[in-house]
């Protein structure tokens, strides 16, 4: 007995016909053929969280053989403009980030009535059915924030302060939702992720403001290590608890050294590297994953106990 590629049984029993005869095989993208894929993201495609992303995209479409263009735009018209400018180009798969999904419904509905498949991913994990995604790549976003609550809170804390950094992103919203949820002493603070040293002064501000804040979460690695620098420059190093969501070498150190008690990971190198995977599959065996769940990437924690090892694939640009 010998298995065929599909995993049916040839030739069993010797004499019973094949299970495998008349199934072609698994199609391949034509020769000399490559797919044409865009990634279409919510901020800098080359920022220090977005650049694994483009950086996962890429890798796969080495593997896959197919063409990656990568854009994105804090601006949602803009990132519907680049959504738009896919569909003209008439590629052969959309992957986008949903931060503001009514802003991208009608572009969406245009690669749709165009018959251009796409996938959303990191931000829009409840909007993406409605959209008509094929599936949706990333973490659930309140669930990850009722994790650093409740991580912020058994280490102590009693007032919590959220630092959202971009307004009207539906998925910082449920990541501080989630951390209200399991830490209701609860405020939150507007802060502009472009500025950065604004960052730094208004957080600070805001804690010699008000001493009962023990407890800090930032929403992005660049705003956390900011908050982090508020927190040493305010002198209040070991006295306030803080968290931050996402990865850079910054924040890693930091989690070495005990002043960040731990990151929340959502592995963005599969955002970009798993779309790209399950656009091709689908054009070419119409495969749709998830079974009409979201894959997940996360949320992770990364801590002082792990630190060490992630910072390594941090600084490869894969974490």
């Amino acid at each position: 007995m010998k298995i065929g590629r599909r995993g049916f049984c040839i030739g069993l029993m010797g004499g019973l016909p094949s299970l495998a005869a008349g199934f072609p095989a698994l199609a391949a993208t034509p020769a000399g053929m490559r797919y044409k894929f865009s990634v279409v993201v919510h901020d800098n495609p080359n920022g220090s969280f977005w650049f694994v992303v483009t950086r996962g995209a890429n890798d796969a479409g080495k593997v896959m053989n197919a063409d990656i263009n990568v854009q994105g735009s804090g601006d949602h018209s803009k990132q519907a403009q680049y959504v738009d400018a896919a569909v003209a180009t008439k590629v052969d798969g959309l992957v986008v980030s949903l931060a503001d999904p009514g802003s991208l419904k009608a572009s969406l509905q245009k690669a749709t009535q165009a018959g251009i498949p796409f996938i959303s991913i990191n931000s829009g994990v409840d909007a993406w059915q409605q959209l008509g995604a094929l599936t949706h790549v990333g973490q659930t976003e309140t669930i990850a924030g009722q994790g650093a609550g409740r991580q912020l809170k058994s280490a102590g804390g009693t007032k919590l302060l959220s630092i959202i950094h971009e307004v009207g992103n539906i998925g910082l919203d449920q990541r501080a939702n989630g951390a209200e949820e399991s830490f209701p002493n609860h405020s939150r603070l507007q802060v502009d992720l472009h500025n950065l040293p604004d960052v730094q002064a208004k957080v600070k501000s805001a804690l010699l403001a008000d001493s009962s804040i023990n407890a800090v979460l930032a929403l992005n690695p660049d705003v956390g290590n900011a908050t982090n620098l508020a927190i040493q420059g305010a002198n209040l190093g070991g006295k306030v608890k803080m968290g931050t969501f996402d990865l850079s070498p910054q924040v890693i150190r930091a989690v070495q050294s005990g002043q960040i008690l731990f990151a929340v990971d959502q592995q963005q190198y599969m955002q970009g590297y798993l779309p790209i995977v399950f656009l091709e599959l689908y054009r070419n065996n119409l495969n749709v994953p998830g079974g009409g769940l979201p894959v997940l990437t996360g949320p992770g924690f990364v801590t002082k106990a792990n630190a060490a090892k992630v910072l390594e694939l941090v600084n490869a640009g894969t974490r």
